[in-house]
């Protein structure tokens, strides 16, 4: 079978899997729901945007006050309009999708660039926080949480503040690991790997430095550490996808780049690869991936980890192959271990879960001796 083939096939079976875990997951909840009326809600729900118009709005912006800004509405046209009763669709559309369609982006960017850091850094144990991503998104985070945020954002919701805090706090740590890591315009990938354990680990020195201080905030501070989907909403999606989708296609374009990387940075030029520009395309994108999945959700462990793992084992080390699957994978993984997470009388943050699962699957296969190598 051909790459081409073969790339095909296992993203229609990924995504009829994620579709079977999303139609499970919806179903799973306090209300039953019949599977007919779930899918049904699901296929309504579906929308094809079919217009865009630019329309002024006025707004209120710190330190501007009264302003007025453009907004671009899109119209949406809808294929399908099956009868279901309002409390069905309120449930299915407004409270448990956005939950879900959110765990399906987050595992799409955690395993999409956790396959670029594994084949980037030539090492399967390597993940999307490996340069201190996740670690500066907890300071940015656990940050805004115990101290406060800036006056300049007042005018900001509470939970927004603390993704933007987190999102920037990603962004100037993997910064801060690259300008370390880099000397006359080269950056050796075994001084970055050192350079983001470096920063990892003061950074995390950082966040337990407030977590000591962080009295009646402790238990939300830690609450977003741990990984979490509770309280997801549309909004969050449509923040969080584009960036995501955008980061996506343009790793797809350097697959074949990544490819050759495996074969050691000299190869890779003598073969005419751009290597230094390359390793920045990828590490930049991988990390805006990244830190905007993380800004949302929180810290969520072993996605990035074991995912491209697992689909290297499956459909090899071709990254125009493995980028796609693994992380339609991850989408996967994510929607059903949030599903377990809410599925106890207690529900649990989805990190743990993911942590629970992924340390001891990845252990046995260490024991097994199945650790692929790149």
């Amino acid at each position: 079978m051909g790459r081409w083939a073969r790339t095909v096939a296992w993203s229609v079976g990924l995504a009829a899997a994620l579709f079977a875990s999303t139609v499970g997951s919806v179903l799973l909840g306090s209300v039953d729901l019949s599977a007919l009326d779930v899918t049904k809600t699901m296929l309504n729900a579906l929308a094809v945007p079919a217009s865009v118009s630019v329309s002024p709005r006025p707004a209120t912006l710190p330190l501007v006050g009264q302003t007025t800004w453009v907004a671009l509405d899109v119209g949406y046209l809808h294929p399908f309009a099956f009868e279901v009763d309002r409390t069905t669709r309120i449930i299915v559309v407004q409270l448990r999708l956005p939950r879900i369609a959110l765990a399906a982006v987050v595992g799409f960017a955690l395993a999409a660039a956790g396959t670029v850091m594994q084949g980037f850094f030539r090492n399967p144990m390597a993940d999307p926080s490996i340069i201190g991503v996740s670690s500066g998104a907890a300071v940015g985070a656990v940050a805004a949480i115990v101290l406060g945020t800036p006056a300049v954002l007042g005018v900001v919701p509470a939970g927004v503040r603390i993704a933007l805090l987190a999102f920037a706090g990603a962004l100037a740590s993997a910064a801060l690991v690259y300008l370390i890591a880099s000397k006359d315009g080269r950056t050796p990938v075994a001084t970055l790997l050192l350079a983001g354990v470096a920063v990892q680990t003061f950074l995390g020195a950082v966040v337990s430095f407030l977590l000591v201080r962080a009295g009646d905030s402790l238990e939300r501070a830690l609450y977003w550490l741990m990984g979490h989907l509770n309280g997801a909403s549309w909004s969050d999606v449509t923040l969080t996808l584009p960036v995501v989708l955008a980061c996506f296609a343009l790793l797809a374009v350097y697959a074949r780049d990544l490819n050759v990387l495996l074969l050691g940075e000299e190869d890779a030029r003598t073969l005419g690869i751009e290597v230094e520009r390359t390793k920045r395309v990828l590490l930049a994108v991988s990390t805006l991936m990244t830190a905007v999945a993380v800004a949302v959700v929180g810290v969520i462990g072993f996605v990035g980890l074991i995912v491209p793992h697992v689909m290297r084992l499956l459909v090899g080390p071709d990254h125009r192959i493995l980028l796609p699957t693994s992380a339609l994978a991850g989408s996967v993984f994510l929607v059903l271990t949030d599903t377990l997470a809410r599925s106890g009388p207690g529900e649990l943050p989805v990190g743990v879960v993911t942590a629970a699962l992924g340390a001891p699957f990845f252990l046995f296969l260490l024991r097994r001796r199945e650790v692929h190598a790149l």
